[in-house]
């Protein structure tokens, strides 16, 4: 399989992943409307996945790939993969039934049914999403636990990108603090820098504490970066040889996988960077290397390093060789409890992001839009399930808070117009609900032109 073929399918994985998880949370979504109008005993005429109308146009292309009628619900699978809806009869929604909402109201319509009811029912999805996510990320707890690398753990210091060196960090700086805040995990570090819009990150240089200054932009860079690029910092690790290029320098002088290179013309090689480094200082020279073996044995070795100075080898990094991470396991109970402090961590910081993006002056939120390429690239290109409920469980996050949102058309919308029905005892009229909902959806359809036009531009750019 070429290289072409590994990123076609890939994306392929990806996509595959994507599809499902969301496929699975617009059930569950929509299960929530569903399961609160059968509460209020509210009938529910349609139950869609993805929508069988070109939305938000719901007159026009109507057609489903599946339907089947079981008593007062037709159940189905639209053609439209941009999302899904339940018709609750005598509501104003995507569907725009002016000529129902245009008789009498009957007692099992939504309009008929008191203001705390119909909040019920609009909140409904959003709480599916939210307990789905409290499930997904107690089973992940319950069957895999907890793992990161601490802080502390990252003994080999961390290894800078090229924008991490331009402003003052080096290879090997082990991280103490940023912006005076010490994070336990690793990984919170970079987020902390961003979100935090960090001034100063201390670290320990040569067993020393240096305060490194964050110039202005930094931040601006680190968000308009693609994502092919290398992360701004990354534990830094000892690596072995993974995969020797047929032809290649590496191959003429003997060297195969899982071998480790110990020196190059006597100086000491522990991690990739060193090897990239000390290959550049002999380009066109010959070297004698020191390699150990898998079986511990120990050669030199003798090669000319080629014009671009590689040797034609993929490294491999394997953290649980040497670090000891920090493993937590949970019983039923801890798991279950986990899952829930989990979902509101997950929410706060998702909610943290978001406002970020508003109002730092380094966030642009153009940038940060994306549609369902920027979504499909968050999951692994090979599949693994741990990898996926997570995702799955994030994105069911992402989907509560952004259905919360005030905006007509979404169940936020709806809920502002109940809380101003709940505190002065007047409802809304129909007409102004049906313009609100109109430009509401116009604005979204226009929001996900715009979000996957970003994501095809990204890719031809």
């Amino acid at each position: 399989m070429n290289t072409t073929q590994l990123l076609l399918s890939g994306a392929w994985t990806q996509g595959l992943q994507l599809f499902a998880a969301l496929s699975l949370l617009i059930i569950i979504h929509e299960g929530g409307h569903f399961v609160f109008a059968k509460l209020f005993k509210t009938r529910v005429e349609k139950f869609y996945l993805f929508f069988d109308f070109l939305f938000p146009f719901s007159g026009l292309l109507n057609f489903s790939l599946f339907k089947k009628k079981k008593g007062d619900t037709e159940y189905g699978i639209g053609w439209f993969p941009l999302g899904g809806y339940v018709k609750i009869a005598g509501m104003v929604d995507e569907s725009m039934d002016k000529e129902q909402l245009a008789q009498e109201p009957q007692p099992w319509e939504y309009r008929s049914k008191k203001a705390y009811q119909k909040l019920g029912i609009m909140l409904g999805g959003i709480i599916f999403n939210i307990i789905a996510a409290m499930i997904i990320y107690a089973f992940i707890f319950g069957i895999w636990g907890e793992h990161y690398l601490s802080t502390s753990q990252a003994k080999y210091g961390i290894e800078a990108s090229e924008d991490a060196k331009a402003i003052g960090f080096k290879n090997g700086d082990k991280i103490l603090s940023v912006g005076g805040v010490v994070s336990d995990r690793f990984d919170a570090n970079l987020t902390q820098l961003i979100l935090a819009e960090a001034k100063t990150v201390e670290v320990e240089r040569d067993g020393l504490p240096t305060t490194i200054a964050i110039p202005a932009g930094t931040i601006k860079k680190l968000l308009s970066s693609g994502t092919n690029k290398n992360p701004f910092w990354s534990f830094r690790t000892p690596f072995t040889i993974s995969q020797v290029a047929p032809g290649s320098a590496a191959e003429k002088m003997g060297l195969k996988e899982k071998d480790s290179i110990l020196t190059i013309n006597n100086q000491p090689i522990a991690f990739f960077d060193q090897l990239q480094v000390t290959l550049l200082q002999y380009k066109n020279e010959a070297i004698q290397v020191v390699v150990a073996h898998e079986n511990n044995t120990v050669d030199t070795l003798s090669t000319t390093v080629p014009e671009n100075g590689k040797l034609g080898i993929v490294a491999s990094m394997d953290p649980d060789r040497y670090f000891s991470t920090v493993t937590k396991q949970f019983s039923i109970g801890g798991a279950m409890v986990k899952g829930v402090t989990n979902t509101f961590d997950k929410l706060g910081f998702y909610v943290e992001q978001f406002v970020f993006l508003f109002t730092s002056k380094e966030a642009n939120a153009k940038d940060s839009v994306g549609g369902m390429i920027t979504f499909a690239k968050q999951f692994p290109t090979e599949f693994t399930w741990l990898s996926f409920l997570s995702l799955t469980a994030f994105i069911s996050i992402i989907l509560a808070f952004m259905n919360l949102l005030p905006i007509p058309g979404l169940d936020g919308g709806y809920v502002v117009f109940l809380l101003f029905e709940m505190l002065t005892g007047k409802k809304v009229s129909e007409k102004v609900m049906e313009k609100a909902t109109t430009v509401g959806l116009v604005l979204l359809l226009a929001l996900m032109v715009y979000a996957n036009g970003m994501d095809i531009f990204r890719l031809f750019k």
